[in-house]
């Protein structure tokens, strides 16, 4: 025991003396770190992508041996369930911890946690993932492994006692890896870090995404071969003529993913009501079983489904379903009509009831049996012929686009996962149709609609991102000499005389705000004698407006500031006094904040 207590201390001499003599570190010494520490992040990610997409495989192979839909059809019903109640399990009893929501858990983090991502998370989620998808969770395992990439990001910034901004580019070095090392796309990588985890574009931000991500999919190609999660020969280029349907496309896109989002953070807010997580389990467990049981293709993340689908072998994939249909055209369409409206329903019950996994997955399988869906049916109209392996392609770009807010992200990934760059133009076009046709309903992607809704949304406006980072608590100031509302004047002089402030909170014994005496307002009569045993406090107060809770958000703070000229503003929690804000310190703290973000 004694010989590891050394060997600890001795890495961590060596990783304290590396760099850090003292905490002033030259900026230059910072870069040449930030660059090592993302190859690092990069080869970690990577690693970490590969392995958890071969664990999920092989586990899956395991439990799945000689699972025949036919005569074992029965297993769909208790693989999810069992799934399920491992990964709740893992994280109540042995991780104790909630290791669910991966991307809106990292933009929480840089929002409101300076960046800091539990360390068990560079494992847990890995864990989690793979008994909630292994046993048939309906999920996907991009998220799961982004937050592993980001919280290794964020573990190494903290160990090395860089600035938030730094540690925040080292979160998105972990993201970027780790998408790399999954689809092999390290430009849709970078620009998913960019787009959803809004990491800045500066050149400073921008090398070690590069280099994250040159290094995740070196990775992934090094261990796993030129093979993808996708192998799409197009046998069609793009054609002008067919400019109408990917507008079309794009359009319907945005619908799919409005409907993706809604249904999504409408069960999952029903399931989050439900107190008992044994409870939740079972009602999620079972929900799930009976949907995979009728459709066995909502099993798991889809792509083996969606890659037969794409490439026209949907022979085998209607007789699949409970029903036995036939594979003729109407009935292929009626499959993947119910395909598309319980995929999200699947998904939502997974996460929503313990399960751990993502929404990427899903929303470029819902984009893919769109397209495909979409593309069948103009075929059956005897106007036009269009390609249907390129239209479900450029449908998994467009619901990615809708359902993240990420066009660039759904377009570069198709682009690149395809091979090649012929499809651009379309994937363009609806990814960016999509997008605009979901801002009008939703501004809020899937990630940050909750978040936003608490006002702890990190963005790409930096005066609003630095109020984010700021809190009422951490400025709170607790000088200010009180008084009783029952005390007179001549005991209010007293106060006055001792206190270093202008204003005197009017409190009881038990801390109840009554209001302020400002002292200007006083000083015609603070100095005659003959009111002091006379006039009572509480004829010389008057209760502020506004004031402030110690919940809101430094934006709501400093809109009051504003609205009102106040230099200082009472901070009160359900009518008990707390302290006060002042102007001048949130100035102060944001013009710091501010410099340390623009600084390249």
């Amino acid at each position: 025991m004694q010989f590891n207590n050394d060997k600890k201390n001795k890495l961590k001499n060596f990783f304290n003396n590396l760099y850090f003599k003292n905490h002033n570190l030259n900026p230059i010494k910072v870069k040449r770190l930030v660059v090592v520490l993302s190859i690092v992040i990069g080869l970690f990610s990577g690693l970490a992508a590969v392995l958890l997409k071969n664990t999920v495989f092989f586990t899956h192979d395991l439990i799945t041996n000689g699972f025949v839909f036919d005569n074992s059809n029965y297993l769909y019903l208790a693989f999810p369930f069992i799934g399920i109640s491992l990964t709740v399990i893992f994280g109540t009893y042995i991780l104790r911890d909630n290791i669910g929501h991966g991307v809106s858990r990292i933009l929480y983090a840089i929002s409101r946690k300076h960046g800091r991502i539990e360390p068990h998370n560079t494992y847990s989620s890995m864990i989690g993932s793979t008994l909630t998808v292994a046993f048939g969770g309906s999920v996907g395992l991009e998220a799961p492994i982004v937050l592993t990439g980001s919280s290794f990001g964020s573990y190494l910034g903290r160990l090395f006692k860089l600035d938030h901004k730094t540690v925040m580019i080292l979160i998105g070095a972990g993201a970027t890896g780790a998408i790399a090392g999954i689809f092999k796309a390290p430009v849709a990588a970078v620009i998913f870090s960019l787009e959803v985890l809004m990491i800045g574009l500066t050149m400073g931000s921008l090398i070690p995404l590069l280099i994250a991500a040159a290094t995740g999919a070196s990775v992934a190609y090094f261990l796993m071969g030129s093979e993808v999660l996708f192998s799409f020969d197009l046998t069609e280029g793009f054609y002008i003529k067919h400019i109408p349907y990917y507008i079309g496309l794009g359009l319907l896109t945005g619908f799919v993913s409005l409907y993706f989002t809604s249904i999504t953070l409408f069960i999952e807010g029903k399931l989050k009501k439900i107190k008992l997580k044994s409870v939740k389990v079972i009602i999620g467990g079972v929900s799930l079983g009976v949907l995979i049981f009728i459709l066995p293709s909502l099993y798991g993340e889809g792509y083996e489904f969606l890659e037969l689908l794409i490439n026209n072998k949907v022979d085998g994939l209607v007789n699949e379903d409970l029903f036995s249909l036939s594979s003729s055209t109407l009935h292929l369409l009626i499959f993947l009509g119910l395909i598309l409206i319980f995929k999200v329903v699947a998904m939502a019950i997974t996460m929503g009831s313990g399960g751990v996994g993502g929404i990427f997955a899903p929303s470029l399988f819902m984009g893919g049996v769109f397209g495909f869906f979409y593309a069948r049916l103009i075929n059956l109209l005897p106007i036009d012929s269009v390609p249907e392996k390129n239209m479900a392609l450029v449908g998994m770009a467009g619901v990615m686009a809708g359902v993240m807010h990420a066009p660039l992200t759904g377009i570069f990934l198709i682009a690149e996962i395809t091979g090649g760059y012929e499809l651009f133009t379309p994937l363009i076009i609806t990814a960016t149709i999509s997008y605009l046709t979901i801002m009008y309903f939703e501004p809020y992607s899937i990630y940050t609609k909750n978040l936003a809704a608490r006002g702890e949304l990190f963005t790409h406006h930096k005066d609003k991102s630095v109020l984010q980072m700021m809190t009422v608590e951490s400025h709170l100031e607790t000088n200010f000499k009180t008084i009783d509302k029952e005390s007179t004047l001549g005991e209010l002089v007293k106060v006055i005389a001792t206190s270093e402030r202008n204003i005197i909170p009017v409190i009881d014994d038990d801390n109840n705000f009554y209001g302020l005496v400002f002292v200007n307002d006083i000083r015609n009569i603070i100095f005659n004698q003959d009111l002091y045993d006379k006039t009572i406090v509480s004829n010389l107060m008057y209760m502020p407006d506004p004031v402030v809770s110690p919940n809101e958000s430094m934006e709501e703070v400093a809109q009051k500031f504003q609205e009102t000229g106040h230099y200082n503003l009472p901070v009160i929690k359900d009518g008990k006094y707390l302290g006060f804000v002042s102007r001048a310190s949130i100035f102060s703290t944001y013009r710091k904040l501010l410099k340390e973000f623009s600084q390249e």
